[in-house]
């Protein structure tokens, strides 16, 4: 009760919205325990670690791809969980132990002991991690959901550009083991206090309109009170239950984009920076891709805040994913710095566009009421994507000595992304009609 009613007089203090610290309440995260197991910074361990310990990629990658499959199934009990608690404890817990377990594989000499320490780091990246930071901007923001989503997009992007290079940096001057070990006290630093003490599950909680319309814009934009007595809200929303959503087509349709664009993103972001040491590039060269690959993210996510409202969102999702298929055909052949860089970068850029357009649609097709448990049941499609990409890339590239198949096969992956998103059109929540009294 008492956190409650500091955050109260912390709201009435702020001179802005207190959205937006619930958003700086995610950047910490973001940067910190949201971006330590991230296939982006596992890319510059994928060499150093199997050269060390003699693993092959296909196993090194399959602690990845278990882990996804795990937090399929904790997926909708998490997002039940965000829809009735909030995401506050959630990711100070997830943090804390993303730390632990960053800090156990400083230690690991055996896959067995890898696996026990990655696969729950995995688990715990996929499931709480993603849904809670996600989920919780979504709540809080509904006529500016695209500018809170892409400024999130941007604080990722900003993590997955300095935490690989940040271990490369490590990594080079000193060993694999001290990364690690460095990027866990990063998480316990970052990512435990600031969700514990300034999230709130929404606004309604706080008393508090959600995303407010400036004083000096009232009448100038439509509006819809939530009650009688209760606040304005800046849009109308279509609160599905998860149901009603299974029964749309829009649902399996982004379900099934989700599972071929993750699929891509992830397989590439893991393989990308062994794939250009394969190529000819030095390592710390190699790890600049890693970088280029998600500072493009931020870029995308800054375009993307601007036109998010002023085209409709399936065809910036087909737009998204066709990029994707472009560049990662370019990838295959890049084999100096500067086409590296450039099809990295493109890459990164259509990727940052499935980050943000996503969640956008889902948000926006399915509203905010029961939003955490229906993308626990669709985070299942996405994860599986997440699970499959590194692995199927790892097991080609032990079969063939070439990243080349795994690359036609994301290029195609992307392209039939692009046609999916093209057909999720919004669904319309059908209200039953009262019946006419008789006689």
């Amino acid at each position: 009760m008492n956190s409650v009613r500091w955050r109260n007089k912390l709201a009435d203090s702020l001179p802005f919205y207190y959205g937006w610290a619930i958003f700086a309440s995610t950047v910490s995260v973001s940067l910190s325990s949201r971006t330590i197991m991230a296939v982006a910074t596992l890319s510059v361990f994928v060499v150093p670690m199997t050269e060390d310990l003699g693993w092959s990629r296909g196993l090194f990658s399959g602690a990845i791809s278990l882990g996804g499959l795990c937090a399929v199934f904790i997926s909708p009990l998490v997002g039940k969980w965000v829809d009735r608690y909030g995401s506050g404890l959630l990711l100070s817990v997830s943090s804390a132990l993303t730390g632990l377990l960053a800090v156990g594989l400083a230690l690991v000499g055996n896959p067995a002991a890898f696996y026990a320490l990655f696969v729950p780091g995995r688990l715990i990246f996929s499931g709480p991690l993603e849904l809670g930071v996600q989920t919780a901007i979504s709540n809080w923001f509904i006529r500016r959901r695209p500018l809170g989503l892409a400024a999130d997009t941007v604080a990722k992007g900003a993590g997955l550009t300095m935490v690989p290079l940040l271990a490369q940096f490590i990594i080079t001057g000193s060993d694999w083991r001290t990364a690690w070990f460095t990027l866990g006290i990063l998480a316990f630093a970052l990512g435990v206090v600031p969700p514990v003490l300034f999230m709130a599950r929404r606004p309604e909680d706080m008393g508090l309109e959600p995303d407010p319309i400036p004083q000096d814009q009232l009448g100038a934009e439509p509006t819809t009170s939530g009650s009688a007595s209760g606040p304005k809200t800046a849009a109308i929303e279509s609160n599905f239950t998860v149901g009603q959503a299974f029964r749309t087509r829009a649902f399996w349709l982004l379900a099934a984009f989700s599972m071929a664009g993750y699929t891509v993103h992830a397989g590439i972001s893991l393989h990308q920076v062994a794939h250009y040491i394969d190529q000819g590039l030095t390592g710390p060269s190699a790890a600049l891709t890693a970088s280029a690959f998600a500072f493009s993210q931020i870029l995308s996510g800054m375009f993307l805040a601007v036109v998010g409202r002023r085209v409709p969102v399936r065809f910036l999702l087909s737009a998204a994913a066709f990029v994707m298929a472009v560049a990662a055909f370019g990838s295959s052949m890049s084999a100096s710095l500067p086409p590296a860089l450039i099809s990295a970068a493109t890459i990164g850029f259509g990727a940052g566009g499935l980050h943000l357009l996503v969640r956008l649609a889902w948000a926006d097709y399915y509203g905010r009421e029961h939003l955490g448990t229906i993308r626990g049941f669709t985070m299942s499609a996405q994860i599986g994507g997440q699970a499959a990409g590194p692995v199927v890339a790892g097991f080609l590239f032990d079969a063939t000595g070439s990243y080349q198949l795994p690359i036609m096969v994301f290029t195609g992956l992307a392209a039939l992304a692009g046609l999916l998103a093209l057909f999720a059109t919004p669904p319309r929540l059908r209200v039953p009609q009262a019946q006419p009294a008789s006689g």
